[in-house]
């Protein structure tokens, strides 16, 4: 699909360059920027809404029931002393 922006004028030479140094076309270059925009937006998002997720206090029921798993798991799993 073809589309027109606009861009600062130091953007469109500094794309240009870049452009050329690398064997791409400048449709390439804006391709890849936008792709690596989306994915780091996406990322942005699920890290937020992890840290939402987590930003409660971990409860005394919370923290003894981790402490439990993990003494299971050492001595289950890895079979060695806590």
């Amino acid at each position: 699909m073809k589309t027109a922006i606009s861009i600062p004028d130091e953007i469109f030479r500094e794309i240009e360059k870049f452009a050329e140094e690398h064997n791409y076309s400048r449709s390439e270059v804006f391709v890849i920027a936008v792709k690596e925009f989306l994915e780091k937006l996406k990322s942005k998002q699920l890290l937020d809404t992890l840290n939402e997720v987590h930003q409660d206090i971990e409860t005394l029921e919370d923290t003894t029931v981790r402490k439990k798993a993990i003494r299971h798991y050492v001595k289950k799993v890895l079979k060695e002393p806590y």
